[in-house]
């Protein structure tokens, strides 16, 4: 993948790998949109980066994301790249009566978001040069935490999902890439902790951009980056191994 003198959407972009990503993009020489919920942040990111394009956007909402469509159609017509980030991280009790809010919101944030987003752009991009849809999962696609049931199932149902794109797009010229992350040391799951402020722990977001970074100029299709090549190769092994302290 060409790494230089592309249009860029990024949705989820104003923290975290969406950020991360919309930076080195820029440094790349890309022009960058970044979408996402809270207008403090996107005007704070803006002020910092100039260059930016920022769009108020939540992409659990179906209209909110055809009005993104229409909007990048018609204000940015030479975007060909699309990196469907945006996610959310809840912690799930199987065992007892479950929110259906909570659970909806992160599968439609997960999984139905990048599904729905990517169908409104597809035609538009078999059209472009160096064309590609980046699937931002996880490793946990792969080797699920027990107590973070939906989010793991939105990220396999990703990774299964990217599988299918890729073969049916494999005569148009659009690229599909998987970019598995570890544990990186963002705000995701920020739910869970009772300081809002404290960070997810992991890796540090410099190290997954330079790996997820160096597969995309590769044109490494299926990358998982760091621990997640572990669980990707151990999956049912770790399993246990993870989860074996967990009590729900």
């Amino acid at each position: 993948m060409k790494l230089t003198g592309n249009t860029i959407l990024i949705t989820g972009g104003t923290s975290g790998i969406g950020l991360a990503f919309a930076e080195e993009f820029l440094k790349e020489g890309n022009k960058v949109i970044i979408t996402g919920r809270r207008e403090e942040k996107l005007k704070e990111i803006k002020n910092r980066l100039p260059e930016i394009i920022v769009r108020l956007s939540d992409v659990s909402d179906a209209a909110q994301r055809i009005e993104l469509a229409d909007w990048i159609l018609n204000s940015h017509p030479d975007t060909n790249i699309l990196i469907n980030n945006a996610g959310v991280q809840l912690i799930t009790d199987l065992t007892s009566e479950i929110d259906l809010n909570r659970v909806g919101t992160e599968i439609e944030t997960n999984f139905t978001a990048p599904v729905h987003l990517t169908s409104l752009f597809v035609t538009h991009l078999k059209g472009k040069e160096n064309a590609s849809i980046i699937n931002i999962t996880s490793g946990l696609a792969f080797v699920p935490i027990a107590a973070m049931a939906i989010y793991c199932a939105t990220k396999a149902a990703m990774h299964s999902l990217t599988l299918s794109l890729r073969f049916q797009l494999k005569d148009t010229g659009i690229k599909v890439f998987e970019i598995a992350p570890p544990s990186v040391d963002t705000e995701l799951g920020h739910d869970r902790r009772e300081d809002k402020t404290q960070s997810h722990g992991g890796i540090p977001v410099s190290e997954f951009i330079e790996g997820a970074m160096l597969a995309l100029k590769n044109d490494e299709l299926e990358a998982a980056v760091g621990q997640s090549a572990g669980l990707r190769a151990k999956r049912e092994t770790l399993f246990e191994q993870i989860n074996s302290g967990f009590n729900a």
